[in-house]
């Protein structure tokens, strides 16, 4: 893993050379990324789909390529199964839209809304505000009920509490494959199975997991997976919501405009085929093409050597935290990269943002807050916490740096 691909790294904060742990917020870019962007807005920039010309053809081809890329990344059936959003938060605000204006047959051959009055979804107590209010908006307007998966003190998921949640009432189950405040791979493949025994579809927020771990939809066997580029070392504005065609293909569209139309008359319209029923205007072709840029340099590495070099360094810097004294959330369980934890002056607890400002001082760039997770870190009961992250290019020179800052950032707080 060269570290030398990414040019930010390079760079000084506040005269000190820069230690990047949060890549959970967002990962930083390697060269073969930012060419991709550089050579599409240089040689073959123009809008796709709808041109007849050799830019056009071109953009489209680089587009489309990128699409299967994507698929075959998270092992889809087709690449008619890739949705391309604006990251994991537009995917899954686009799914709970079309749920909720979904109609289907009843027993009694009725057509009927998909959600109603007095249904069910179910989350977790770890998920992000992504996972969480969207939901609500949802429930809000189809007066639903939104129910969470609760906690073990050890803050795991309640699988027999899930089960007993699941009832004929319950329409979707959405969770998180990994956590981001706490980092913790979460047992998927038994909620998926316990929630498809009951007929109910689930959704995977794989913010988190997609960067940091092979998944493949189709083992999984999960109804919908979303995702976000800019945290798989690709770029912003760009994420991806998957889909099995069976549900893809029932959903109505959320947006209209261009590109998702069949034909348009003043009696009515009609839609596109999939995928592009949910590709309203111009698409961010751009970003797709540096994401299957990204996703060609992670695979060069290979899952296998990045998901060990992870773990090293999260056993690693785990050990000196807890070595240190500091109060680390979900302790020793298995971690995708992410490290959340407090540190104490005695019983008075040290604000997270106070640690977090001095190492930056220090040229460490971690996160402080609740991570935009409050239900969580109010079951935590703090006011947040600090959180460290890392990505393929850290390494343990980088936890030896943020280690030794953090102990000076104590020393002067304490």
């Amino acid at each position: 893993m060269n570290r030398n691909d990414f040019p930010i790294l390079k760079e000084q904060v506040h005269g000190r050379d820069l230690v990047y742990l949060d890549n959970a917020a967002t990962s930083q870019k390697p060269q073969p990324v930012l060419d991709a962007i550089t050579e599409a807005y240089s040689t073959w920039n123009s809008n796709i789909h709808r041109g007849v010309h050799h830019l056009s053809q071109v953009a489209t081809m680089k587009h489309e390529e990128a699409r299967k890329r994507v698929a075959a990344f998270i092992g889809a059936k087709s690449s008619d199964e890739i949705v391309f959003t604006k990251g994991t938060t537009d995917a899954i605000n686009a799914l709970a839209f079309c749920l909720g204006e979904l109609k289907i047959k009843n027993e009694k051959l009725k057509i009927e809304p998909y959600i109603q009055e007095g249904d069910e979804i179910i989350v977790s107590g770890l998920e992000h505000h992504s996972n969480i209010v969207p939901w609500q908006m949802l429930c809000a307007r189809k007066k639903a009920v939104l129910r969470h998966i609760p906690l073990h003190e050890d803050l795991s998921l309640d699988i027999e509490a899930f089960k007993g949640l699941l009832n004929d009432k319950t329409k979707l189950v959405s969770v998180a494959q990994v956590s981001n405040v706490l980092g913790t791979i979460q047992p998927v493949e038994e909620i998926i199975r316990l929630a498809h025994t009951q007929g109910v579809p689930v959704c995977i927020d794989g913010a988190q997991s997609v960067p940091h771990m092979q998944v493949d939809v189709q083992a999984l066997d999960c109804d919908f997976l979303t995702f976000s580029g800019h945290k798989l070392y690709g770029p912003t504005g760009i994420g991806v919501l998957y889909g099995k065609r069976e549900w893809l293909e029932k959903l109505p569209p959320h947006e209209g405009g261009g590109e998702m139309i069949n034909h348009v008359r003043w009696s009515g319209t009609t839609y596109n085929e999939l995928p592009y029923k949910f590709e309203a205007g111009t698409p961010n072709f751009v970003g797709s093409w540096a994401l299957k840029t990204a996703i060609d340099y992670i695979e060069a590495i290979g899952w296998k050597a990045i998901e060990a070099h992870e773990q090293e360094l999260t056993e690693y810097c785990e050990e000196q935290l807890v070595d240190l004294g500091c109060k680390v959330y979900g302790v020793r369980c298995k971690k995708a990269g992410v490290i959340s934890f407090n540190v104490y002056n005695g019983e008075e607890l040290i604000h997270p943002f106070d640690i977090g400002t001095l190492l930056d001082q220090q040229g460490v760039a971690v996160r402080t807050g609740h991570h935009c997770a409050e239900p969580l870190i109010d079951e935590i009961g703090v006011p947040g916490t600090v959180r460290v992250s890392f990505g393929l290019y850290n390494d343990k020179a980088d936890v030896d740096a943020f280690i030794a800052a953090l102990k000076k950032a104590i020393m002067m707080l304490s």
